[in-house]
């Protein structure tokens, strides 16, 4: 019967056979992405329970999280380049291999020091698996509605896995032990690496060369600048430590500037910053972040120290936040597409800073209901509604061989604005703290530590509220976002609706 069949029909029976399904893909693609961004947030719930566990101080609590985002921001653009040059399915696996063995350790640390050096080699994995899943993403499906789909459910992993993180570390900390947050990726990691091979699709390799002066100088200036603003607030801004630490860090990235400039292939071409309305981008986007991701740290101790959470009621306190961020994002590209992204923009950084500027007004004996879960969800709704049209700005009039390095820049500029928001309001935190030292050690009053709590986390959210105020003013007096849009929709092919840009755009795109 095989014989009657044409050579085209035959093919068609033997595909299914020889190609993996492309759900198979999508699934592998979306698991990696999902741990990825998981562990962003799955281990803030889990800080008082850390900070107990590893006798953190309250300042060096901070680098749990900066230890992972500063290497995967930091180093996220030599991943992209690495997969270009080895491969795109070798250097997943790499990263994924690398990224489940620094799980294991992490939820097998016993020192502060040995938790940290755990999640800043996490942070290399992430930063090495995560471009590779947007090509791999790229050359599986092709153009029109398939891509869209796959697209459509890259960006909702991307955009809630964040939330999901908060949710999930609380429950594995209250129902566990908040080293499940990181023993979790192991079965998953090693469930990757078996299928990689038999399923995935490898790129071609292009010659190329690695720009390590870059990547080096810029991860390592800007840790030493984030170094600084944390033992600032342990030891003074006038401390040998903390001068030497700035000063390493404007030298680093210095070092950097010149570096990109002299390079025959720069991870970060310094063209890209020729726009106002991307440079602009860029930073605005670095702000808002730095605002959110600060306010969830800080929220969360103060839901359990100061409110008496657990650290599951702490994670399910967040999702009116992440309820009104999904909805938002979902109607933004229909609203766009009548007002316009600058109006949307300057628009939804207003209501952010409203929602934040609410919650500074919290204190110990406040109820969660409507004072911290309507503000929230203010924040989630402006947050949701200003992240696209920051996109569009960021890639607005960018060449064709630039595109990658400008869609890099947006992972950048949002995994490095989360590190230095937290390290500059921890000072602000230790500044107001008052006896907050004494009270997690359990010296203080159990009233006047939640009271003094209270206290320094409003001030910390008082810092945020700052950085949304200058991230509205950077949109208004640099970017001008209208041309950028206007720049953008002249670069789209005739016909081109604003949800397809979105979708298009959210393919290197990794939100909080």
């Amino acid at each position: 019967m095989t014989s009657l069949l044409t050579s085209p029909a035959r093919d068609r029976l033997r595909a299914p056979r020889a190609t993996p399904s492309n759900a198979i893909v999508l699934a592998i693609i979306l698991a990696c992405q999902l741990m990825i961004v998981l562990d962003v947030s799955i281990v803030i719930t889990a800080l008082p329970k850390i900070h107990g566990d590893l006798a953190f101080s309250p300042t060096g609590l901070s680098w749990v999280q900066n230890a992972y985002t500063l290497t995967f921001g930091g180093l996220l653009l030599l991943g992209a380049r690495a997969g270009d040059i080895l491969g795109r399915r070798r250097m997943f696996m790499a990263g994924i291999a690398l990224f489940t063995a620094a799980s294991l350790a992490g939820g097998l640390a016993q020192s502060a020091g040995w938790l940290l050096a755990a999640r800043a080699v996490q942070g290399i994995g992430a930063a090495i698996a995560a471009p590779a899943t947007l090509a791999l993403l790229t050359i599986t499906f092709r153009e029109g509605h398939e891509r869209i789909r796959a697209v459509a459910a890259y960006s909702a992993v991307s955009a809630g896995g964040g939330s999901v993180g908060l949710v999930l570390g609380g429950m594995l900390t209250t129902w566990a032990s908040w080293r499940w947050g990181l023993f979790i990726n192991v079965p998953i990691g090693i469930a990757l690496i078996c299928l990689a091979p038999r399923c995935l699709p490898e790129t071609e390799r292009h010659a190329g060369r690695f720009d390590l002066t870059g990547a080096v100088t810029s991860t390592l200036g800007m840790t030493a600048l984030v170094y600084g603003f944390v033992r600032a607030a342990a030891d003074g801004w006038g401390e040998r430590g903390t001068l030497a630490s700035f000063a390493a860090g404007t030298a680093l990235l210095t070092a950097f500037v010149l570096a990109e400039r002299r390079a025959e292939q720069p991870i970060t071409p310094l063209r890209l910053f020729a726009s106002r309305e991307r440079s602009g981008a860029y930073l605005a986007r670095l702000l808002l972040v730095a605002g959110n991701f600060s306010a969830f740290f800080f929220l969360t101790q103060y839901l359990q120290g100061a409110l008496g959470f657990s650290a599951l009621q702490a994670g399910l306190a967040f999702l009116p936040m992440t309820i009104a961020m999904f909805a938002t994002i979902r109607v933004v590209p229909r609203i766009a597409a009548r007002v316009g992204d600058a109006w949307l923009l300057i628009g939804g950084l207003v209501l952010a800073l409203a929602g934040m500027a609410w919650l500074t007004r919290i204190s110990a004996g406040m109820e969660f209901f409507p004072q911290i879960a309507v503000p929230l969800t203010i924040f989630g709704a402006g947050t949701g509604i200003a992240f696209g049209p920051l996109t569009s700005a960021g890639l607005a009039g960018v060449a064709p061989s630039d595109a990658g390095a400008a869609s890099g820049m947006l992972n950048v500029s949002q995994q490095l604005g989360g590190s230095l928001g937290l390290g500059i309001l921890v000072t602000v935190f230790a500044a107001a703290s008052g006896s907050v030292h004494d009270t997690l050690s359990g010296v203080a009053s159990q009233v006047q530590a939640r009271d003094d709590l209270a206290h320094a986390v409003a001030a910390a959210l008082t810092g945020s509220t700052a950085f949304l105020v200058v991230a509205v003013a950077v949109v208004i007096a640099v970017m001008q976002p209208a041309r950028a849009t206007a720049a953008l929709d002249e670069a789209m092919p005739a016909g081109a609706v604003a949800g397809d840009r979105y979708a298009t755009e959210s393919l290197a795109t990794v939100e909080l």
